[in-house]
């Protein structure tokens, strides 16, 4: 496979850096029994390196549009149009020259030809590149296709290719071009057809979309081409469209536009018999690629020729749990990524000892897909007394569009049935004697109402966490492993089910008040500002803390310098080096003593650290320093504090009026309950952060162990193993690097994606919706979590270390955990893509009294950076203003 030109019948998927995308599945296509591919040939990647290679300044142009950005258009579409008038004009080498003619005269003179453009980063499974270079059809004449080969060339540079290739991270210099060269099917009709609905992802349905004559009117939106489904080999749908126009071939070469009679203008295109064939042609194509496709077809002289058939690369992997598998049933996942405010990928790693932390509390499969955690649910469906729980009461404060997709799939009944019977209520939270214990608990916790226990549960596990540091320094291979699951279980026990107690009385309090004061005029948000400066929320200090660090920063103008180009090696020896770092980096330490665990996307135990990295916070302390005085820690939870003693008293006195002394004295225990325990919802992830960073460093050691030794080239490959592979390979010494690399690749993919918060085991996407009803026009409509309204600049942030904010602002995410928080002491309020009423951005911003409104889809798309916009926390909307 070393010539300039090679048949069809010579080509596998094998041959990629040859014949490009295009070309591979073109051969890998006339390989497969009873499907009809055009006969035809490619010009291989060799031939245009070896004709561009003479052509004098390519070279030099190349390197120069490497060094462009994809913002800089004029430069790029200037140098762009230069490289391909080169091309162009190039003479093309004889050698591929009579190669090819060679090819020409074995078909005929006169046969018309396809001439279609495959490049080597075209239609892979990762990225599908589709349209970025040209295609020619009906070309007749050697003369005219050797034109249309150097032009397909030249179209490796059009605008649209460079810069696509710029956002998918491909080197110009090292993408080639193939060219196809393919007989002329005169159709009667053509479309594509996707073995998968391209609107909701559901692999039982294939979708055809149909016209007369050539495709080329299809694609180009010249049409509105008719659209049949067809699912389990039924059609379930048509849609029969107005095609006034089609395109044919012109006797001497090119295409024609040709008006339709009336009569053919609204006729199907396609009969049932043709549909249903099609369908199964595309089940053939889909079982040899092992994936979704989509395909090129055309129908000409009664038989369905096949064009091109490329992988649906944006589909949603679906997950797999044992029980799926297993059952034969269908099957309905839950994002659990949505619900732990991170729908970042995740690492093989992460997912697994994920998986591992909440097998104790998750009583259905937690499996992974496309880098996202999922819960199997269909059980909880399948029963109507456990929906009615699950989804209707659980579901509701963690995230509203996910309980509203499942409710959705509950009013499905005849698809309900097919789901697996028996119910396990989602997050059970342990076994039933577990939850006794714990109600025992919550009356002694109830009766003493001491305020100082929440402290002391955090000062008890911050000493377990140390002591759990020393004791795994030290051990390697299955030693480490093990003991790493031990302490698992132990740290589960000893942070979850041994502060039981403390749990339920929070939302029992919780409960009353938000009952209580909702039908106390102007008191419906009373909750919200008693959330306010609380002494024991670790998340909520986390943010007033760096406030300290900042003033601690603000004195040293050295430090502030070093600061602009700050080395995370040498971080505090640089510091204590300079005026005044002493200082800071003991205001930093001691931060990091405490919160160093922390970090965007903290549930992935492969996320930097700020421990790990300490610049990061560098962007936060800098905002402090802008948009704050000095001690503005202490003046803030002050504010803050007053105004949640002030509601606490008014609340009192009104049910005293309005109830009697005996109602007020149970609102005073309550607000005190409340106090002194809602603080807690966010210490266990905070305790558990604790333990990962110690297992995350062990992790490390043996990571750079088993590198030295060869087994693995990186120590980061051990990102991209389960816990239980990274297991065997330290016992055994043995890993399977193209498993690492590919899960590598997969990593780019899946950083694509857009996980659903829903998705069913053949792969549909269910979605929730809101009403919209009595909504000001244009606005944009989520979750209200925490009361009251603001107008404010919006700033679209997806990455904290690019922060930068000013007072005032509203912060506009996808999503936020933990890290996040110090953000929330400059801002005026929050708007984000995924949450709920019990997340992390909706307590802290309770906390700290900001409006917010979370679960808005698509936020960062519909409101510009710099848009001043109106976010109502108490109605749950947000205003476009400009």
């Amino acid at each position: 496979m070393s010539g300039h030109v090679l048949d069809f019948d010579d080509i596998d998927n094998t041959a990629l850096p040859l014949v490009g995308g295009k070309g591979a599945n073109l051969g890998e296509l006339s390989r497969i029994e009873g499907i009809e591919v055009p006969g035809g040939f490619c010009v291989t990647t060799k031939a245009y390196r070896a004709a561009t290679a003479r052509i004098e300044g390519l070279a030099e142009s190349l390197a120069q549009l490497g060094r462009l950005e994809a913002d800089d258009r004029a430069t790029l579409n200037a140098l762009a149009a230069r490289i391909r008038a080169l091309i162009d004009s190039a003479p093309i080498p004889e050698d591929i020259q009579a190669a090819v003619k060679a090819r020409l005269a074995e078909r005929g003179e006169c046969v018309p030809y396809a001439v279609r453009s495959s490049a080597t980063a075209e239609d892979l499974p990762y990225a599908s590149f589709a349209g970025q270079q040209e295609t020619y059809l009906n070309v007749v004449g050697a003369d005219a296709v050797l034109r249309h080969i150097s032009r397909c060339w030249a179209s490796l540079f059009t605008e649209r290719a460079v810069v696509y290739r710029m956002q998918n991270g491909f080197d110009h210099q090292k993408v080639y071009l193939s060219v196809v060269v393919e007989e002329m099917v005169f159709p009667e009709a053509s479309g594509i057809m996707f073995t998968a609905d391209p609107v909701n992802s559901d692999r039982t349905t294939v979708s055809i979309e149909a016209s007369f004559g050539l495709g080329e009117a299809l694609v180009s939106g010249l049409v509105d081409a008719d659209l049949y489904k067809v699912r389990s080999g039924e059609i379930a749908s048509k849609k029969i469209s107005t095609k006034q126009v089609a395109i044919y071939a012109r006797p001497e070469g090119g295409t024609r536009q040709v008006e339709l009679d009336t009569e053919q203008q609204h006729a199907q295109t396609l009969t049932d018999q043709q549909i249903l064939r099609l369908e199964q042609t595309g089940r053939v194509i889909e079982a040899h690629f092992g994936r979704p496709q989509d395909i090129e077809w055309c129908l000409a002289g009664g038989k369905v020729y096949i064009l091109q058939s490329r992988a649906i690369t944006m589909l949603f992997p679906i997950p797999q749990s044992d029980d799926s598998q297993k059952d034969g049933k269908n099957h309905v996942y839950m994002s659990m990524s949505h619900q732990q405010q991170m729908t970042d990928v995740m690492r093989p790693l992460g997912i697994s000892m994920f998986q591992m932390g909440i097998r104790k509390l998750a009583s259905q499969p937690i499996v992974g897909a496309g880098g996202r955690i999922y819960m199997d649910v269909s059980r909880d469906l399948s029963s109507s007394y456990a929906a009615k729980i699950f989804v209707y009461k659980g579901l509701g404060s963690a995230d509203l569009l996910i309980q509203k997709a499942l409710a959705s799939i509950l009013d499905r009944k005849d698809y309900v049935r097919t789901l697996p019977r028996g119910m396990s209520f989602g997050i059970t939270g342990g076994s039933l004697g577990q939850i006794l214990s714990g109600l025992l608990q919550a009356l002694s916790v109830y009766r003493r109402n001491d305020p100082g226990l929440v402290d002391q549960v955090i000062e008890a596990n911050t000493k377990e966490a140390a002591k759990v540091a020393k004791a795994i320094t030290g051990r390697t291979g299955a030693d480490l492993f093990d003991f790493i699951v031990r302490d698992m279980d132990i740290e589960y026990r000893q942070v979850v089910l041994d502060n039981y107690g403390i749990g339920f009385i929070m939302l029992y309090a919780q409960h009353w008040l938000n009952k209580t004061v909702k039908n106390m005029p102007g008191e419906e948000y009373a909750t919200d500002v008693l959330a306010q400066s609380l002494s024991n929320n670790v998340t909520a200090q986390m943010g007033l803390e760096l406030l300290d660090v900042a003033d601690a920063v603000r004195k040293h103008p050295a430090v502030l310098t070093y600061f602009e180009h700050a080395n995370d090696t040498t971080f505090f020896d640089d510091l204590n080096a300079i005026d005044g770092g002493a200082d800071a980096a003991t205001a930093i330490y001691d931060y990091l003593d405490k919160n160093g665990m922390r970090c965007p996307g903290e549930i992935d135990i492969t996320k930097t650290r700020w421990a790990e990295q300490p610049t990061m916070l560098i962007p936060l302390i800098l905002n402090n320093i802008n948009n704050f005085p000095p001690a503005s820690h202490a003046r803030l939870f002050q504010e803050k504090l007053q105004q949640a003693d002030a509601t606490a008293e008014r609340i009192i006195r009104r049910l005293e009026h309005s109830k009697g002394r005996r109602k007020a004295k149970q609102a005073r225990k309550m607000i005190s309950l409340y106090r002194n325990f809602i603080g807690f919802r966010e210490y266990p992830k905070y305790a558990l952060m604790q333990r990962h960073l110690v297992y995350k460093h062990a992790l490390q050691r043996e990571a750079m162990r088993l590198a030295s030794l060869g087994v693995i080239h990186d120590p980061s490959d051990a990102d991209y193993l389960s816990f239980e592979e990274f297991r065997q390979a330290a016992h055994t010494h043995q890993a399977d690097q193209a498993l690492i690399d590919q899960r590598r690749r997969d990593d780019t993919l899946f950083q694509r994606l857009t996980p659903p918060r829903v998705i069913t085991s053949t792969g549909e996407v269910v979605t929730g919706s809101y009403d919209t009803a009595d909504l000001p026009d244009g606005a944009l409509i989520g979750v209200p979590v925490s009361s009251g309204i603001v107008e404010g600049r919006a700033r679209v942030i997806h990455n904290l270390q690019a922060a930068q904010t000013e007072a005032g602002d509203i912060l506009v995410t996808t999503f936020t955990d933990p890290s996040w928080t110090p953000l929330f002491v400059t801002i005026a309020g929050l708007v984000s893509e995924v949450g709920g009423m019990m997340t992390h951005g909706a307590i802290v911003a309770r906390e700290y009294g900001l409006p917010a409104v979370v679960s808005v889809e698509n936020a960062t798309q519909l409101i510009r950076d710099g848009q001043r916009i109106r976010i109502n926390g108490t109605a749950g909307y947000v205003e476009l203003l400009d």
